[in-house]
C-alpha cells in the first residue's frame, strides 16, 4: 500500500528546546518510513519565518513558538505536545492517507492548506517601526526626566559646564546600561524557559494594565502618582543627588533604572519576548541596542538643552506643567502596544 504522511517541523537554531527534541524527532523518522517531515529553520531564514506567522494566521493557533510540529490540521506546539502526541498523530494521519496520494492528503485537493504547511501563532511579527515605537514610549518616563532635572538643578550653579555634561552623561549612562542589560538577562531566560508565547501574552496585558493605571493616574487630581518612585526610596535617591560626584551619578542612575522598570517594563517584556520567537540571543543584541538608544535619547536632549541653553528651572517648570498630559499619552500608548501584540496586528 502506497501510504505517505507528510508535514513541516518549525524550529530555530540556538533554541534549546529544538535541540533537546531533535532525537526523539530523528528518532520517529527512523521507526516510521513513510513520515516525511520537511524542516525549516525560522531564526535565520526570513523566508521560512514570513511563512510561519502567514500559516500561523490560517490556522487560528493562539500560542506560537518553536519547536512545532504540524501534521494535517494538528499543530503541536513544544517539546512535551511532540514527545506526548506526535505518534498518536503520525498514525491517526495514515488511517486518512491510506486512499489518497501524498498531495491530495496534504492540499484537501483544493489547495487549502490542511497538512502543516504551517505553524503557531498570531503574534505580531518583531519589526524595526514596532521596536522604535515602543522604545519611544517608554522612554517618555516621567521618573527619570524629573530625577536627571533635579539633579541638574542642583550642580548647574556650583560646577563648570563641563563637569555638569559629564554627572549627567554618567547618569544616563547608566540608565543606560542597566536597562541593556536586564534586557539581555530576560531574553536569555525567555531563550531558555522555551514559554516566549506565554511571556509575551502576560507582558502585553501588563502593558495594558499599566496603561489604564497611567490613565487614571493623569485623570486623578492628586499630587502623587500611582506608578512613581516608591517614597521610601526618595531619601536614598536625594543623599546621591546631593553628593552629584561621578560615581554617585552612576548609582543614582542605576537605582533610578531599578524603580522605573516596573512603570513601563511591560512593553520592554513584550518586545523581548517577541525577539525571542524570531531570534536568537546574539542576534537581538542589535535590536536592544536600538531599543536602549531610543530610550535614553530624551535623557540626552534635556541634558543638552540645560548645559547649552535653557535653564534647568524652565525645563523642570514644563515637566511640572505636562506630567498629567504625558501619563495620559502614554497610557494610551501602552494600551495601543498591548493590544497590537496580543491580537497579533502587524505595525508596519
Amino acid at each position: 500500500m502506497n501510504r505517505t504522511v507528510t508535514g513541516y517541523y518549525f524550529y530555530g537554531d540556538g533554541c534549546s528546546h529544538c535541540e533537546s527534541i531533535k532525537p526523539f524527532v530523528t528518532d520517529i523518522e527512523s521507526r516510521y518510513s513513510y513520515l516525511q517531515l520537511e524542516q525549516l529553520e525560522v531564526y535565520h531564514n526570513s523566508t521560512n519565518r514570513d511563512r510561519f506567522f502567514q500559516i500561523a494566521r490560517q490556522l487560528g493557533i493562539v500560542s506560537p513558538g518553536v519547536p512545532t510540529i504540524i501534521i494535517g490540521n494538528h499543530a503541536l506546539v513544544g517539546e512535551d505536545e511532540i514527545r506526548n502526541q506526535l505518534e498518536s498523530t503520525i498514525r491517526g494521519q495514515e488511517l486518512l492517507a491510506e486512499n489518497a496520494t501524498a498531495t491530495e492528503a496534504q492540499t484537501g485537493g483544493n489547495g487549502t492548506v490542511t497538512a502543516s504547511a504551517n505553524c503557531p501563532g498570531t503574534f505580531t511579527t518583531l519589526t524595526i517601526p514596532l521596536v522604535i515605537f515602543c522604545a519611544a514610549i517608554d522612554s517618555i518616563n516621567p521618573c527619570a526626566f524629573s530625577v536627571l532635572i533635579i539633579l541638574l538643578l542642583s550642580i548647574i550653579a556650583l560646577q563648570s559646564r563641563r563637569q555638569v555634561l559629564m554627572v549627567g552623561i554618567t547618569y544616563i549612562a547608566a540608565v543606560f546600561c542597566l536597562y541593556f542589560l536586564s534586557g539581555i538577562g530576560i531574553l536569555s531566560f525567555v531563550h531558555v524557559s522555551g514559554i516566549s508565547s506565554l511571556i509575551a501574552t502576560v507582558a502585553a496585558v501588563i502593558a495594558i494594565i499599566l496603561g489604564l493605571v497611567n490613565i487614571v493616574d493623569a485623570a486623578w487630581k492628586k499630587e502623587g502618582f500611582i506608578l512613581a518612585i516608591p517614597e521610601s526610596k526618595k531619601p536614598v535617591i536625594e543623599r546621591y543627588i546631593k553628593t552629584a560626584t561621578l560615581p554617585a551619578a552612576f548609582v543614582l542612575g542605576v537605582l533610578v533604572g531599578i524603580f522605573e522598570l516596573p512603570c513601563t517594563g511591560g512593553i520592554y517584556l513584550a518586545i523581548l519576548s517577541l525577539m525571542s520567537n524570531t531570534l536568537t540571543l546574539y542576534q537581538g543584541i542589535p535590536y536592544l541596542l536600538l531599543y536602549n538608544f531610543i530610550f535614553i535619547l530624551p535623557l540626552i536632549l534635556i541634558l543638552l538643552v540645560v548645559v547649552f541653553g535653557i535653564p534647568p528651572e524652565r525645563v523642570n517648570s514644563w515637566r511640572l506643567e505636562n506630567r498629567r498630559m504625558l501619563r495620559f499619552a502614554i497610557g494610551l500608548a501602552m494600551i495601543f502596544v498591548g493590544i497590537i501584540i496580543l491580537f497579533g496586528l502587524r505595525f508596519l
